[in-house]
């Protein structure tokens, strides 16, 4: 669990990190430099799940030295499904990482969205879903573990 006091923002009790792989945790379907480091490390304190398209079709590949669970969606609407996932899990106890349109409402449902540009560019709707905009994946992931960090960020 991480706690967070933010002036302004509120009081922040998290559980649960989702996050997006293709484009957010990875360019070009590898996983970026830092990114497992940090996963593991957030995984001490926080259920980390991966919610992806996996468009390059290599994710539970990329992600087997990672402690998460790993879901591939499959069907049309995957920004319904993200948003279902993290609203059944409980928005209120949940970040979320994106890059793509089919963050957005995930993105929007957390109590913290992260819109993450990477080297694969965010889309539009994403950021503006989102509550705070990095410009890489180890910063996102930073931000939770260095919880001053997204304090300093979210304060009003």
């Amino acid at each position: 669990m991480l706690q967070v006091d933010v002036p302004g923002f509120g009081p922040i009790t998290l559980e649960h990190l989702v996050s997006d792989f293709t484009g957010t945790l990875s360019v070009g379907g590898k996983l970026l430099p830092g990114v497992e480091v940090r996963l593991n490390q957030i995984a001490e304190f926080l259920q980390v799940q991966i919610l992806t398209a996996d468009t390059f079709g290599v994710a539970k590949e990329q992600l087997k030295e990672v402690k998460c669970s790993i879901q591939i969606l499959s069907g049309a609407s995957h920004d319904q499904q993200k948003e279902k996932y993290v609203i059944d899990l409980g928005a209120q106890k949940t970040v979320a990482l994106g890059n793509g349109n089919n963050d957005r409402r995930m993105l929007k449902a957390a109590k913290v969205g992260i819109a993450v540009t990477e080297g694969e560019g965010c889309a539009v709707d994403a950021v503006m879903a989102a509550d705070i905009q990095v410009n890489r994946a180890v910063d996102a992931l930073d931000l939770l573990l260095h919880s001053k960090r997204l304090k300093a960020t979210l304060r009003f």
